[in-house]
Order: structure tokens, then sequence, then C-alpha cells
């Protein structure tokens, strides 16, 4: 959780804009990668979420 806040913080520094946004999408990505196995709706989910985040920010 405290990684997470982390990255929303750099997020909302513009000078680290790109790294925040690939480390939002990238720890959804393991977040979906750890899911796969035991539910993979949510692991779809987390992928498409990790998507869309990144269409929004490129």
């Amino acid at each position: 959780m405290t990684e997470l806040l982390k990255q929303i913080a750099d997020f909302i520094n513009p000078e680290n804009t790109s790294e925040a946004a690939t480390g939002v999408a990238q720890s959804l990505m393991e977040r979906a990668e750890h899911e796969a196995g035991r539910n993979p709706v949510e692991a779809a989910e987390l992928r498409d979420a990790a998507r869309a985040f990144l269409s929004v920010v490129r």
C-alpha cells in the first residue's frame, strides 16, 4: 500500500510523470501476473486497468 501511495505522489510531481506512469502500470501488471493462476477474471481486469491508465497518461 505504501508503494502505491508513493507512486501516486510521484505521479503528481510533473518531473516524474513518465516514471510514475510506468510504475503504476507495472504494479498493476505485476498484480495481474500474481492473480492469473488464482483468479483469471481479476487478472484480466488488472491488465485492462493498466492499459487504460497508460492510454490516459500518454
